[in-house]
């Protein structure tokens, strides 16, 4: 049913690029804390090259995804065939916020449209791609992308979004460090 993989090929990219929703899933380091699971949406996710995909992470009520990043890199990506044939593809590995203020932020952000209320370019180096085959994944319709982030920032303002990452992103819900910037690590 499913296979694994070396590398991104073109297929697989094919298949990714398509899909109008991905998945994230991190956890910290032990037994304790919590795992987090986050839905991700909008022209967000980029396959840089066979080993190394990146997509935009913006402002959220948390933080979990940059903090589990920070203390053990682990993650995993999921995207579902939502339409057309079944499937359903994971991509294993290493992953990183890069944050405003690092030098590699305004390269890897140039790859996306621009957007109110981005707080870092999640970059992960694929150690493992696989697919299976998501015969139990239901068939749903695009309707479109929502709007409310994008309004939501705007109304903010830039010193809004930087006072709510203040408030907001400094850590996770189980304590670990978030945003640099926000600790004055950068």
């Amino acid at each position: 049913m499913g296979d694994v993989y070396e590398t991104i090929d073109e297929r697989l990219q094919r298949f990714i690029e398509s899909q109008k929703m991905f998945f994230v899933a991190t956890a910290p380091s032990g037994d304790a804390g919590r795992v987090n699971l986050s839905p991700k949406g909008l022209d967000t996710f980029r396959v840089l090259d066979e080993r190394t995909v990146a997509y935009l992470d913006f402002v959220g009520s948390g933080v979990e995804t940059i903090a589990h990043l920070r203390e053990n890199g682990r993650i995993v990506v999921m995207f579902c065939a939502f339409q057309g044939p079944p499937n359903i593809v994971r991509l294993y590995g290493r992953g990183e916020a890069v944050e405003p203020g690092d030098s590699r932020f305004e390269s890897l952000a140039s790859k996306f449209p621009p957007g109110p209320g981005i707080r870092s370019v999640i970059v992960v180096k694929v150690e493992r791609a696989s697919d299976s085959c998501g015969y139990g994944v239901p068939l749903y319709e695009y309707q479109g992308e929502r709007t409310a982030l994008g309004t939501w920032a705007e109304k903010k303002g830039r010193d809004g979004v930087v006072e709510y990452q203040r408030n907001r992103n400094a850590e996770s819900i189980d304590g670990l460090p978030g945003l640099r910037w926000v600790s004055g690590e950068e």
